[in-house]
């Protein structure tokens, strides 16, 4: 029997699952997928900014823990597609509330703050 999962231990592997999920491109791309099947062209106009590159990157990791479903349709020219599995939706959910969040707290998080003190002179 293992040890709960923990991801204030550095030792717990749900650090690394925690730390690909929450990067910037994957929340992105997990809100641009929303309930919707997407192809990558249409992903890369909803998420600006993000390279091919790193859109690549990012459904493949994505993919490799379930979050994410490619379907090829082995057409040519090749039709692929991409949509959230259903443990991919579930974070979905979270993920757009956290998103949500953000932009409803945006005036808050850019008021100017005073920096603390750091305690020399």
């Amino acid at each position: 029997m293992g040890h709960e999962p923990d991801v204030m231990s550095s030792k717990c592997t749900s650090r690394a699952y925690m730390t690909l999920l929450a990067s910037k491109w994957s929340l992105l791309v997990i809100n641009a997928l929303g309930n919707d099947r997407r192809r990558n062209g249409d992903l890369m106009r909803t998420v600006d900014g993000i390279s091919q590159k790193m859109l690549t990157q990012t459904l493949r990791e994505l993919e490799e823990v379930g979050i994410v479903i490619r379907e090829d349709l082995g057409t040519i020219p090749p039709h692929v597609t991409y949509e959230l599995s259903p443990l991919g939706k579930s974070l979905g959910h979270e993920v757009r509330s956290f998103i949500h969040w953000v932009e409803a707290h945006m005036p808050d998080l850019a008021k100017p703050r005073s920096k603390p003190r750091s305690g020399k002179p």
